[in-house]
């Protein structure tokens, strides 16, 4: 079946692989079309999309973002007509970022009304970042954009047509639920809140929490289980003593990427990532 044209992210997203794809390709079986594929952590799905793999199983842990999926999957045009409600003013951003604050307020919004809160937030905010606070409050402040691309119907509607025409199945939950579902059919791409490579580096604030060294172990304990399993996974983060110590023994390529969002100014530019696989 021949891909979907104007398939591509409908959020900016921390650590987004767009500019990576052709490292990221170049790694790949190059049988992938037979297999299962599996994103535990599809984020703004970049990889995914240009893909665009028949059978397959997409995850995040944030709620939000998940659920803006859906709604492009089952109710775009309504996501469309709503989208087309927001203006971009200072005023009218906090009313909607603030909307959170409110949790019985929160609840009575539709799923088409929460999905299309996050993608004019994600348009509308300083550097598209998507930031919660330990409440799980979007706090990121307004970006002042002249002409943000709010409504961008062409990648809805595309987006509506590759998940309709394909087996996708969209979960929100944990990695390590979605893992156990795969087998040695099954191709997964792991793209996961990345390692500080300094102590101001860090940002895992996507959803309430985030991820420190445990997390990062508890992953690759599981990457041990896939390659036990025969299951061939791809994983990316940084390229930093950490990640390369307990990935030592794998495949492990070292790429360049550049990259245009970061709560800090400093953190942005080219810096070095990994690429690490089990074949």
């Amino acid at each position: 079946m021949s891909k979907v044209k104007n398939v591509a992210p409908f959020l900016k997203w921390v650590g987004g692989k767009r500019q990576l794809l052709a490292e990221i390709r170049e790694q790949l079986p190059n049988t992938i079309s037979r297999y299962r594929y599996f994103e535990p952590f599809i984020g703004g799905g970049a990889t995914f999309f240009a893909l665009q793999p028949r059978h397959a199983v997409i995850n995040d842990y944030n709620p939000e973002l998940i659920n803006a999926y859906r709604v492009i999957r089952d109710n775009p045009e309504l996501l469309i007509q709503d989208l087309r409600n927001h203006v971009n003013t200072s005023e009218y951003y906090y009313e909607i970022r603030n909307l959170d604050r409110d949790e019985d307020a929160y609840r009575r919004l539709t799923d088409i009304q929460r999905a299309s809160r996050i993608i004019y937030l994600n348009k509308t905010c300083y550097n598209g970042l998507y930031r919660v606070n330990s409440s799980g409050q979007f706090n990121v402040p307004y970006g002042s954009y002249k002409n943000p691309n709010i409504v961008n119907e062409t990648i809805i509607r595309a987006i509506n047509k590759y998940l309709n025409n394909n087996d996708v199945e969209i979960l929100n939950g944990d990695y390590a639920d979605v893992l156990r579902m795969a087998d040695r059919h099954s191709f997964i791409y792991l793209d996961p809140p990345y390692h500080p490579i300094s102590n101001s580096s860090n940002f895992t604030s996507y959803v309430q929490g985030g991820w420190n060294a445990n997390e990062q172990l508890r992953l690759r304990d599981f990457c041990n289980l896939l390659t036990e399993n025969h299951t061939k996974f791809l994983l990316s983060n940084s390229d930093c003593p950490f990640i390369r110590e307990i990935y030592d023994g794998y495949n492990i390529i070292a790429v360049q990427a550049t990259r245009a969002i970061n709560s800090n100014g400093n953190g942005r530019g080219a810096i070095n990532e990994l690429l690490i696989k089990n074949y």
